[in-house]
């Protein structure tokens, strides 16, 4: 019943958010943004903490004392702003959503599709790839994205709705999104995958900035079944809008045992991963403990970084 309370409860603070996104001006929802983030510092410390933990493990641990309490706290403001952004997101136009983003790489996208075989995007949670996404969906590709499945249903329901009506098809993570992502791919869609974070907890283990973890190994998997290209991806907030690239394919040919093919490719994949998180440290969006050694610190206990495609996890 408790459960099902804070269910409903996260439901409603969702929907109360994106109405208020909606109807207030956007400078005006900028400054409370940051009023949220100031508050979410304070109120939720276990997570101030990992971030920490993650900072100082990005920059090879240069950043210490002031310098990292800054970074931190940029972190937190980016949190805010991606939240801010993503409810803004359904009432804008195609043409505000063009202009709000720079995107570079898009002949690789081009070249992909030009196979016919679809086009995988791995991406970390850095900057707002919901709108990296929007904007893919602006320009005319056909754009689908795996989430994570969250309670109530209702929740996933809106966030589903809610991408939708900025053009991208959600695909929830479960026993038949493989098909559908199969499916999506054999239309020569561009399906996007969020590649940094092992929610299922049976992915691919690699080192993953200097130690063992487990991350996803769907995009390494779908590219070498279906020869779909293998296109690394980044987004990156601006002073005045957003960034999105969109690398050259990642080599994704059979060489051996499937499962050696797969940790090759995933690996691949990391390596790309960690340097656009180091390019903007404070821009990646994980709260969660995502290393061994983070998880004898406290588990944080509030919504965490968005999952899936922007889904809270």
């Amino acid at each position: 019943m408790i459960d099902d309370a804070r269910g409903r409860a996260a439901y409603l603070a969702y929907r109360a958010g994106a109405e208020l996104a909606r109807v207030v001006p956007p400078a005006i929802g900028g400054v409370v943004a940051d009023g949220l983030a100031r508050v979410m510092r304070v109120a939720w410390p276990d997570r101030r903490a990992q971030v920490a933990r993650t900072l100082r493990r990005v920059t090879g641990g240069a950043l210490r004392d002031r310098e990292l309490d800054r970074a931190v706290d940029e972190v937190f403001h980016n949190y805010a702003r991606y939240w801010h952004e993503f409810f803004r997101l359904p009432a804008m136009s195609p043409a505000e959503i063009l202009r709000a983003v720079d995107l570079e790489g898009v002949a690789n996208l081009d070249a992909a599709l030009a196979e016919g075989r679809g086009a995988i995007l791995a991406l970390p949670h850095l900057g707002n790839w919901d709108l990296a996404g929007a904007n893919l969906a602006a320009r005319g590709y056909d754009v689908v994205a795996v989430a994570e499945m969250v309670d109530p249903p209702e929740l996933f329901e809106w966030f589903v709705e809610s991408r939708r009506r900025f053009g991208i098809e959600v695909i929830g993570l479960g026993p038949e999104s493989g098909v559908a992502v199969n499916r999506a791919l054999a239309d020569n869609r561009v399906v996007c995958l969020l590649a940094d974070r092992d929610i299922t907890a049976n992915g691919i283990e690699v080192e993953f900035f200097g130690e063992r973890t487990t991350v996803p190994g769907g995009p390494a998997l779908l590219a070498l079944r279906t020869g779909a290209a293998l296109l690394p991806g980044s987004c990156y907030f601006t002073e005045g809008g957003h960034t999105s690239r969109i690398a050259a394919p990642i080599p994704a040919a059979r060489e051996g045992r499937l499962r050696a093919d797969v940790e090759r490719v995933t690996a691949a994949v990391v390596h790309h991963l960690e340097d656009a998180i180091r390019e903007r440290p404070e821009q990646w969006l994980l709260m969660q403990p995502n290393w061994p050694s983070d998880r004898g610190a406290a588990a944080p206990t509030a919504a965490g970084a968005p999952g899936g495609i922007g889904v809270p996890t």
